[in-house]
């Protein structure tokens, strides 16, 4: 009797596909074989094993040129760590091969058996991160949002990314209950006045790793796009000299603070000040370089993974 054909069997089929070609190390005719199949057919199950993201694939070499890149970043900038990938030119996805390095390093940091308490932002580079790590089993870790985790309208932000993370890997997490931007100062301050909003920046300022990302303000900067900043704010914060922002803290080309404006309001964890936390910021694109350049040279993150042609620019 013919094997019923439906999607449930194509994907049962192309997750052993791409088990025996990626894990295995067979050839596309050895699989052919194994399964029954025409080596075509074959082919297209490991393709499908790939778009369907029934694999995820880790690069276990290091590039040399990637190597030397992160090196003089590190020189560079001061930094006590840097993850450079390879650049795919013109690719639209804007999180290609940062979320994966970003993935790996979170992977490696709550692999530890001691004890720690990790911070995280939001973010799509980090959301796509979280989407790529393996389950885990880490109840000896604490996980603390660092970022307002409600949306303008008052649902939860897309990108927010502290409930999949933690779910993802069984730890205590500690969400920050509150909109990124607050509809005025004196809403902040209250709000920051709340036992439990109060117990968690506490604890944001004792992590000892931070993973955050790093917008730009340009006119399709994130924190407009998605609501957190209306058109006049963003063209405000631009004549203001902003080039990027952390957490929604808004700078300029110097990385210091824009006075005033939406930076009055902001809800988040203050940016880390000489505290010896790691503080790696996950970014790419050149759309982005002048914000990241500025965060490296103040010093408001002292790590980085990004790609090879933001990399190149930032040492240009």
């Amino acid at each position: 009797m013919p094997r019923q054909d439906n999607s449930r069997t194509k994907l049962d089929d192309a997750a052993r596909a791409g088990w025996l070609y990626y894990v295995a190390g067979n050839t596309q005719d050895e699989i052919a074989t194994k399964l029954g199949v025409s080596r075509q057919s074959a082919q297209r199950l490991v393709s499908l094993a790939i778009s369907e993201k029934l694999i995820k694939v880790r690069l276990d070499h290091p590039i040399a040129d990637c190597l030397e890149l992160a090196a003089r970043l590190k020189e560079k900038f001061g930094l006590r760590f840097a993850e450079i990938v390879p650049s795919d030119p013109g690719h639209p996805d804007a999180t290609l091969g940062v979320a994966d390095a970003t993935a790996a390093e979170i992977e490696k940091v709550l692999g530890a058996s001691e004890p720690m308490i990790m911070g995280v932002g939001t973010g799509r580079t980090l959301k796509a991160a979280v989407e790529l790590l393996p389950e885990m089993d880490c109840p000896q870790h604490r996980i603390v949002s660092l970022t307002g985790n409600i949306a303008p309208d008052g649902s939860a932000a897309y990108y927010n990314v502290i409930f999949s993370l933690a779910d993802k890997v069984k730890a205590p997490s500690f969400p920050m209950p509150l909109p990124v931007i607050a509809a005025s100062e004196k809403d902040r301050t209250l709000l920051h006045q709340q036992v439990g909003i109060e117990k968690n920046l506490a604890l944001a300022a004792e992590a000892g790793v931070w993973f955050v990302g790093i917008g730009d303000l340009g006119p399709n900067a994130a924190l407009y796009e998605d609501g957190f900043l209306t058109r006049a704010e963003l063209k405000a914060l631009q004549k203001a000299g902003a080039v990027g922002e952390l957490l929604g803290w808004a700078y300029d080309s110097k990385g210091e603070l824009v006075a005033g404006m939406t930076n009055e309001r902001v809800a988040s964890a203050p940016l880390p000040s000489a505290h010896p936390a790691l503080v790696i910021a996950a970014a790419r694109g050149l759309n982005k370089v002048e914000a990241i350049g500025a965060a490296l040279r103040r010093g408001l993150v002292n790590g980085l993974i990004t790609d090879e042609d933001t990399a190149a620019k930032l040492l240009a």
